[in-house]
């Protein structure tokens, strides 16, 4: 892999993984219509957990906008456990904690499932994506136009966080379906607003990716150039992306980013045709 592979492949994570249009879509599809896949020695350096570690970048860039946030929750979870001290903050982060769990577990068996599905059928996993991108940028845009704004941030359940929690599962397991889309998507059908559901997903994603991140570690190239590369591009342009998301979904919506999702699935659809 070169420098500017990696460089373009960072930059591509930080721009999507914190989007809800799906990172995994586009670090697959986007070697693919580049010619790298037809590479043997780019395909296996990429195979061996580098997405993975571009995740890294983008759980920094996470882990630092929303520091303040995470400080007062970790404070607050261990004063509630060791000083039976009663807190919003204190509740949100065992929520956080105990709507994780669940979420770990079914996105290991449907890890395994996809894994049973797909195999290295190439084109099967492309129409998966193309499909996945479309189907969940219609339900995004229709559940997102007529869902009822009725939570804040303050007011999210243990219930709400549960679900929510739990639909990380099927983007962890299958590409395109996106971790920030269906986690978006799932606190909007529950009536919470929108730009509380972009920070309850946003900080709901921390410890899902930690864990994976920590899992894979063993496997980073640590030494290669490209890998650290590819980890600061998608540090620098998840920063960049998380703080205009936050400003931007204060007065957007996510009709946007749901056409996109649609028009990126047709094409995908047509490429595999053509080709």
């Amino acid at each position: 892999m070169t420098i500017i592979q990696a460089l373009i492949l960072g930059a591509i994570q930080g721009l999507t993984e914190l989007l809800p249009v799906s990172s995994s879509a586009h670090l697959n599809v986007i070697p693919w219509l580049l010619g790298w896949t037809n590479n043997p020695e780019f395909v296996e350096e990429f195979g061996t957990h580098f997405d993975v570690a571009l995740h890294f970048g983008t759980l920094v860039a996470i882990g630092l906008f929303f520091i303040k946030d995470w400080i007062l929750l970790l404070k607050a979870g261990m004063k509630k456990v060791f000083k039976k001290e009663d807190s919003f903050e204190g509740k949100m982060f065992w929520y956080l904690v105990i709507a994780t769990i669940p979420a770990g577990i079914l996105a290991l068996i449907l890890d395994k499932l996809s894994e049973m599905i797909i195999g290295d059928n190439f084109k099967l996993e492309m129409g998966i994506i193309a499909c996945a991108l479309i189907v969940m940028g219609i339900i995004l845009a229709i559940v997102d136009k007529k869902a009822e704004t009725k939570y804040k941030y303050e007011d999210i359940t243990l219930k709400q966080s549960v679900l929510i929690g739990m639909s990380q599962a099927l983007a962890a397991a299958f590409p395109g379906v996106s971790r920030s889309g269906i986690t978006m998507t799932i606190a909007r059908l529950l009536k919470i607003d929108r730009e509380s559901a972009a920070k309850f997903s946003f900080l709901l994603s921390t410890p899902m990716i930690a864990a994976a991140v920590i899992v894979s570690v063993k496997d980073f190239a640590l030494t290669s150039i490209p890998f650290w590369v590819g980890v600061l591009s998608s540090f620098i342009v998840g920063m960049i992306v998380v703080k205009f998301f936050m400003d931007y979904i204060k007065k957007g919506s996510f009709k946007g980013f749901a056409i996109y999702r649609i028009i990126l699935g047709l094409f995908i659809i047509a490429m595999i045709i053509i080709r």
